[in-house]
């Protein structure tokens, strides 16, 4: 395997971040530094059981277009709010004008889209009633929903699709964003994650057992499950980007071995890992950072250790961001890559939110506070049920 042919004219030019930190990139940078946790005890949901989460605010404040009104939901106004952050919305509106809106195509990693919506809808109505005509799947709960919105009020004219492969689900987007461009299809991409806070995640997760009642804690002793989360990340990959920012490898392994759980040794990971190094030309010891998936389940978080220490090794500084911004499911990938890219640019290994006492299984450098360092490559992952894993290599 060697490195993508004219991979190195690809950058990543504009990037946004929504989640429960704040909005843009000034709010996450600071939370940041300071090792903040957005998670709050959960309190208007009418869960049969307690946890805390990593809510956005204020969404209904949003001036929703009226002539998109009926995309709207929770997860597009997630889009929105990211849209209306650090002047993305005006940056992907020049970039539609530099290339031409059939040279820009969006693709869009979701686990939910806009499920959120039909579960309102569903428990308003009688039991025997017909679903409301109001209601329309195409424009809410479909997996392209998010997209079809993007599409729609940015007039970006390329191809537009959606990715859900679970929590691998955006870092998966940015694969397909690279490798639009390297086919010649696309000139620019608009690429992200969205995934709002809904009951079907919630309570899925509480069946499997895997819901923490205090904020998680990835790689800790005492973990004992994960906290949810909702974000809105984008991110513009084109050519001849002049950013100076730029993903310059990716892997992508299934290791299948069972719907939820990954191996012991975390070897899909690993093999994820070690591809996303090869294509960017780079060996383990260019590695500054890790960004772990340490969604702060006991077996996750285990066999990610095994996987970074057999393909970077154990010694690599690392951290769990979820302890932060909580699993933003679909949206991770694209939102703790655009967290990387703010770590890059102010030259910061972030802290690992909730670590109290680090267990001995996890790798040795996890870092409990935020430090400053010089950072060159950074490895992200993102892993999904299913055994879905992807490593993102990003560099300045």
């Amino acid at each position: 395997m060697t490195n993508l042919p004219g991979a190195n004219n690809i950058g990543i030019s504009h990037s946004a971040l929504v989640s429960c930190l704040g909005r843009g990139r000034a709010a996450h940078v600071t939370a940041l530094r300071n090792g903040t946790s957005g998670l709050r005890a959960e309190h208007h949901l009418d869960l049969p059981f307690s946890c805390f989460l990593g809510e956005v605010d204020d969404l209904a404040d949003l001036r929703f277009p009226v002539e998109l009104s009926a995309y709207d939901n929770r997860a597009n106004r997630l889009a929105l709010a990211a849209l209306g952050s650090d002047g993305f919305d005006q940056a992907a509106l020049a970039t539609r004008e530099k290339w031409g809106a059939l040279r820009c195509g969006i693709v869009i990693g979701t686990s939910t889209a806009g499920v959120e919506m039909l579960e309102r809808v569903y428990r308003a109505r009688d039991d025997d009633a017909p679903m409301p005509k109001s209601y329309s799947m195409r424009h809410h709960d479909s997996q392209q929903a998010v997209a079809a919105f993007l599409q729609n009020y940015l007039d970006f004219q390329g191809p537009s699709y959606s990715i859900s492969t679970a929590c691998s689900s955006s870092a998966k987007a940015l694969v397909d964003a690279y490798q639009l461009i390297e086919a010649g299809l696309c000139d620019a991409v608009l690429v992200g994650g969205v995934d709002s806070l809904c009951l079907t995640s919630l309570n899925g997760f509480e069946s499997l057992e895997l819901i923490s009642r205090s904020p998680c804690k990835p790689c800790d002793s005492n973990r004992d499950g994960l906290s949810i989360g909702e974000a809105a990340a984008f991110l513009i990959v084109e050519r001849d980007s002049k950013n100076g920012i730029r993903m310059s490898g990716f892997g992508e392994s299934s290791d299948g071995t069972n719907m939820s759980t990954p191996p012991e040794d975390g070897a899909g990971a690993a093999t994820a890992i070690r591809q996303a190094l090869q294509r960017a030309g780079l060996t383990a010891g260019d590695i500054d950072y890790v960004n772990l998936h340490g969604t702060a389940t006991v077996v996750n978080d285990a066999a990610e250790a095994q996987a970074v220490s057999s393909a970077i090794g154990a010694q690599v500084p690392a951290s769990s961001l979820k302890g932060a911004i909580g699993h933003t499911l679909g949206a991770a990938g694209a939102a703790e890559a655009v967290l990387c890219l703010y770590a890059l640019e102010h030259g910061i290994i972030p802290g690992n939110p909730g670590l109290e006492k680090l267990d001995p299984k996890a790798l040795p450098n996890v870092a409990a506070q935020c430090r400053n360092a010089p950072l060159k490559h950074v490895v992200s992952n993102s892993f999904g049920f299913g055994g879905s894993n992807c490593a993102l290599v990003l560099s300045r």
